[in-house]
């Protein structure tokens, strides 16, 4: 009779237990199948000239970040003085990704609160983006030298989160000429 009762409660503790750590997991920190994975493959144009084509292999043999974001995006509104400060720094290159946009908002949006980026490459069906894992933008990644995926942000880049994650990161993957 007494296994009746331990059987449901056992069960009743176990769920408790798997929601009690859920709960205390950061939703930022999902980790990424392609973290340590060479960077998807892409040949986009870019958001300011259709006629020119940047591709993966453009940018092997340097470190570099991926910032995805859209003109329609609150949240990518609230990362960009951020990505502008750093632009600033020339570290390595910032490459935009202009995901599910449209280029007009695009072009428009980058001229009214400035550009960051070293090119912005126009994702308008969101392939490349879904190619990467985005889960919704913006997100940020650091690409190494020989083009693997070594970091992804989810959601906007701060100020503490390039202090202490990305500089820091893309220090140490540019070696000895930082």
């Amino acid at each position: 009779m007494k296994l009746r009762y331990l059987l449901p409660l056992a069960l009743f503790v176990v769920l408790v237990g798997f929601l009690a750590v859920g709960l205390k997991l950061d939703p930022r920190e999902v980790p990424s199948p392609l973290i340590g994975k060479p960077a998807p493959g892409f040949a986009l144009t870019r958001l300011d000239d259709a006629g020119k084509t940047m591709r993966r292999e453009d940018l092997l043999g340097q470190v570099w970040v991926l910032n995805v974001w859209a003109s329609w995006c609150a949240a990518c509104r609230d990362e960009h003085p951020h990505l502008m400060a750093y632009a600033k720094t020339k570290q390595v290159p910032l490459i935009g990704l202009n995901y599910k946009d449209t280029r007009p908002a695009g072009i428009t949006w980058l001229a009214r609160f400035g550009d960051p980026y070293d090119a912005s490459l126009f994702d308008a069906d969101g392939r490349v983006g879904i190619d990467f894992g985005v889960y919704g933008v913006p997100e940020t990644f650091v690409i190494d030298k020989q083009g693997v995926i070594r970091f992804k942000q989810i959601g906007p880049v701060t100020p503490e989160i390039l202090q202490s994650r990305i500089v820091p990161l893309i220090a140490t993957l540019k070696g000895g000429d930082a």
